[in-house]
């Protein structure tokens, strides 16, 4: 199966990735992890950058979120991934709020 920008979905570990970038960098990490360079490692980790909005008790904006691909703890530092082939605008303001709201510069592998 392919996504919407021409890349092919991967499945490693029962996990199931958006490209074979996003994969591969998944592998990267489980060895630092091994290695004890990094700890903590999640996948897709939803960050809320804006609530739903209502009226009159209607829903009427849901709420934005910036899923991660990976975060971790690398030296003490809470580390946010992003395995970006392409940088979709949509993206590029999700970016853009997590350093506003969170104040965290995601990490573009």
């Amino acid at each position: 199966m392919y996504s919407k920008f021409g890349s092919k979905k991967v499945e490693r570990d029962g996990h199931k990735f958006d490209s074979k970038h996003e994969a591969g960098r998944y592998t990267e990490l489980k060895i630092l992890q091994r290695a004890g360079k990094i700890s903590d490692l999640r996948l897709q980790v939803p960050f809320l950058l804006i609530p739903s909005q209502y009226e009159n008790g209607k829903c009427i904006e849901r709420e934005c979120k910036y899923i991660a691909d990976f975060t971790y703890r690398e030296n003490g530092k809470f580390v946010v991934e992003d395995a970006k082939g392409l940088k979709t605008d949509v993206y590029i303001i999700k970016r853009k709020l997590m350093l506003e709201k969170y104040g965290i510069k995601i990490r573009e592998t």
